[in-house]
Formats: structure tokens, C-alpha cells, sequence
């Protein structure tokens, strides 16, 4: 597909409304919302800060433009008009129904492993070559019933999983630590996530690329990027297969893909750290720059979750085999990563989302640049909804997964066309999606010709040819 041509078609389902100009720089660093369902934020409407004595900003400061060549328009609601959309029962969290579905996927779990342990055995299958496939497929589905263990853990750290804070941070320390995923360190890098959502220097999870900083990791000049040839398949599928084995590890080890500012934290633990292997920045040590003094305790119990768990495996591995705690537990552990990281990366990175600057963002703005998908049964059913209703959790995260829906359906009223969802293909468009993200997403940069607030507000290009082309920038006069 040629460059030059915009693809248009568009699997986002949105509900006109009318326009309404963007906000001023001035309340662009808005405080995100203490994030409870008593919380009463501001009523100060962003549309009525979009012009100065009738000046339409949108015009003066350019065109903005997603990947596929739609215009974008800065959200003009406020988050008191999303909340008081959602019906007052949705809220409701119920203990009871939450520790029947922990209950529910333990149940799955177990026994699936009962019934693969007992008869996909060479007394009731003597054919070594179906055994092998049997017990792939066992890999697989444990993965899936992990994956939906680990999604009530994170309605836990969200405090959506009951009222009780106790319940909550027992059964999220309990899961995840079972999952090796140290709760309580995710749980407060993951807050910061939701505090910073779509902002370039604040975010916590699958910051995109700058043009700048894509051009540095190739060695090239920023004004040679729009003529690079196509990067070839065999890369992007190499990167994605690296994504989807270690993203998850390598994301709690090195911070890889959150962001890089790590001198501003305010006691100075980040002076002298980046990300990256071995460079300070972790989820395992007390004094990385993703935390404070305070967070010490919960930084080592969640330390503490990890070594019980890998003590448990260590000594299976010891009386069982290396092998069989291979297929019972590390293989089906990856195949939950690689949920993970999939569903993370294709919440945040599509063609039609804006990235932030922090001249330009806001909280309001910010929660807006997600996307619901569809995985179908299993992302409604084995994954609690975790794909189908992330708009609704990054402006209400208290809500419970089962309350989503309903939720979300609500607040689409008031989002209107800044709603984004990509249904198109069900299971297997989710699936198609994560190379498609891939091939067309590789980093961001402003809108040709604009200025001012806009210039601030980036989006997707690629040098596949993907989508709207990529600016095409004079060669600096030093370099000629």
C-alpha cells in the first residue's frame, strides 16, 4: 500500500456529537481525580476553555490528524459527566461475588490439572505424538485460566474486587504472588499508569517512540526517517515474538517501555538511573526511582510473595522433575505473560490513538486515549471483561469488571466520537490486531502544519507505508 493513500476504513465505533473546540494549554496539567466512586471532581467543562474572544483554536493551531487520516479533536467533557452517567448500582462491590469467581478460576485450574494428570497418561493414550499435542493444549488453557486469575488480582489492586482494602490486597497478594507477579510493587507503578495515561513523560506502560528517539535507536538523523525503506516482516515479527515471550519480564526488571524521567522523582531516587537491565530502575527493589520511602514494607512483602512461590516450584522441580514443572506450571506462566503483554499493548497502541505532550494533557484526555476490543468468550468470560471495557476502567477503575458493560455503555454518551473500540473480526481481529499495531504504529509525532497546543499532540506513523505518511524534514543546514 502506497504511502500517499490514506486507508480510512476504520473499525471504531463512535457516536457523533457535536464538536467543540480544544482546551487551552493553561489547564492542561489538570490533577487526575482521586479515583473512588465518592469522588466529586471539578465540573470546570474543557469546551468552555477552547476559544479566546471567538477565536476557533482548532483552526489556528492546524489540523490534527490520526494514523488513517481522520481528523481528531481534542475530548471536551469532563470527568463529573462521565461518573454521573454511570447508574449508581454499577459502583457496587460485592466481596461475596468476587471470591466466587477467585473460587471459580482456582476450580478451573485444578481441574484441568486433575484431569490431564490422571488420563493423558501412557495407560489411557499409548500414542506419544497425541500426548504431546494433549498436553500443549493443556499449556494453553491453563494460560488462559491464569490470565483470568491474574485479572481479578489487578480488580484487587484497583480496590474494585470488594469494599474491603484487607480482602483486597490478601487475595490480589495471594494470586499474584502465586502468578510471580510482585503485587504490591505492580499495584503502585500500575496507579501511576492510570494517574499518567497518553502522557509522553509520565506514563508507566507502552510509551511510544518519539520520532527523535526512533531515529537515535537506528542510528539515523530525524530527517532521514521518512525516507527509510519498509522495515521488513521478518523484524517486526522477530520484535513481537521477543514482545510477547520477555515483554512481561523484562518490563518488571528494567522498566523497559514506561517512561525515562526518573530524575524528577522527588527524593532523589532517581538520580543516575534509567531503565534498563541492571541501571536501578525495577519492581523488586525498595529504593528504585518507581517508588518512595514509604512503599519500603509493601516493596519487600511483595519481595516475599515472589521467593515463597519460587521456593513451592523449586522444590516441585526437585521431586517431580524439571520437566514436568515445565509443562505443569513455567509454560502455561509464559502463555499468561504473553496475555498480558498483548492486551496491555493493543489497550494503548492503535492507529487512531493520541499521545500527549505535557503541554497539552489532561487527565480527561489522557483516560480517553485507550480502545475496547472484543476477544469474545474468552475475553468476556475467561478474562473478566479486561479487554472489552478498558475505557471505562481508565476513567473509573473502582468499578467491577462484572458492572462494566453496563458502565461503559453509559458513558459512551458522553464521550461521544471520542469513544474508541475496535470489534471488527471478533477473537480473530484482536488477534490480527497485534501485528497490525505493530506494522503501523512504530512512533509518534505531531500532525503536519500545526502549531501551538496541537503541535503537542502526537500520533502514530510508520515507514511501512501505513496510513497517513510521515512529515518529510529539510536537512539541518549543519549537515549539508
Amino acid at each position: 500500500m502506497s504511502s500517499s493513500v490514506v486507508n480510512r476504513r476504520i473499525a471504531l465505533h463512535r457516536v457523533d456529537t457535536t464538536d467543540s473546540a480544544p482546551s487551552t494549554a493553561s489547564n492542561s496539567m489538570a490533577a487526575s481525580p482521586n479515583d473512588t466512586p465518592r469522588q466529586s471532581p471539578s465540573s470546570t467543562s474543557l469546551s468552555s476553555l477552547g476559544s479566546t474572544d471567538g477565536i476557533d483554536l482548532q483552526k489556528v493551531n492546524g489540523k490534527m490528524l490520526d494514523t488513517y487520516g481522520n481528523e481528531f479533536k481534542l475530548p471536551d467533557f469532563t470527568i463529573k459527566e462521565i461518573r454521573d452517567a454511570i447508574p449508581a448500582h454499577c459502583y457496587q462491590r460485592s466481596a461475596a461475588r468476587g471470591l466466587g469467581y477467585v473460587a471459580r478460576d482456582v476450580a478451573s485450574l485444578a481441574t484441568v490439572f486433575y484431569l490431564f494428570h490422571n488420563f493423558v497418561t501412557p495407560e489411557h493414550i499409548p500414542s506419544t505424538p497425541i500426548r504431546g499435542v494433549l498436553w500443549a493444549v493443556y499449556t494453553v488453557v491453563q494460560g488462559l485460566f491464569g490470565t483470568g486469575l491474574w485479572v481479578l488480582a489487578h480488580e484487587c489492586g484497583h480496590q474494585s474486587f470488594s469494599p474491603s482494602k484487607t480482602l483486597n490486597d490478601t487475595v490480589g497478594w495471594l494470586c499474584h504472588s502465586a502468578l510471580l507477579v510482585p503485587y504490591f510493587s505492580w499495584k503502585i507503578s500500575h496507579g501511576k499508569h492510570h494517574k499518567a495515561t497518553g502522557h509522553l513523560e509520565r506514563d508507566m506502560v507502552f510509551v511510544p517512540k518519539t520520532r527523535e528517539q526512533y531515529a537515535s535507536k537506528l542510528g539515523r538523523y530525524v530527517h532521514e526517517i521518512s525516507e527509510l525503506a519498509e522495515e521488513t516482516p521478518i523484524v517486526t515479527a522477530a520484535t513481537l515474538i521477543g514482545q510477547q515471550l520477555g515483554g512481561w519480564l523484562y518490563y518488571l526488571t528494567s522498566n523497559i517501555t514506561g517512561h525515562n524521567k526518573h530524575e524528577r522523582q522527588p527524593e532523589g531516587r532517581g538520580k543516575g538511573k534509567q531503565n534498563g537491565m541492571f541501571r536501578g530502575v525495577n519492581h523488586f527493589n525498595p529504593s528504585s526511582p518507581l517508588y518512595e520511602a514509604k512503599d519500603e514494607k509493601l516493596i519487600w512483602l511483595s519481595d516475599l510473595g515472589l521467593a515463597i512461590t519460587l521456593s513451592v516450584l523449586f522444590t516441585i522441580g526437585a521431586k517431580y522433575g524439571m520437566a514436568n514443572l515445565t509443562v505443569w506450571y513455567i509454560l502455561p506462566y509464559l502463555w499468561v505473560n504473553h496475555w498480558l503483554v498483548a492486551i496491555t499493548f493493543l489497550q494503548h497502541t492503535d492507529p487512531s490513538l493520541p499521545h500527549y505532550e505535557p503541554e497539552a494533557w489532561t487527565y480527561t484526555r489522557g483516560a480517553a486515549a485507550t480502545i475496547d476490543r472484543e476477544f469474545g468468550f474468552i475475553g468476556r468470560h475467561l478474562l473478566h471483561g479486561i479487554i472489552e471495557t478498558h475505557v471505562l476502567h481508565h476513567y473509573v477503575s473502582t468499578i467491577p469488571f462484572y458492572n462494566a458493560d453496563e458502565a461503559s455503555e453509559a458513558i459512551k454518551k458522553v464521550m461521544g466520537e471520542h469513544y474508541r473500540s475496535d470489534v471488527e473480526g471478533g477473537s480473530v481481529g484482536f488477534l490480527k490486531s497485534i501485528w497490525k499495531s505493530a506494522r503501523w504504529c512504530q512512533w509518534v509525532e505531531a500532525s503536519e502544519g500545526t502549531t501551538g497546543e496541537a503541535k503537542s499532540v502526537l500520533f502514530y506513523r510508520n515507514r511501512n507505508g501505513h496510513g497517513v505518511p510521515p512529515q518529510k524534514l529539510e536537512e539541518p543546514a549543519a549537515l549539508s
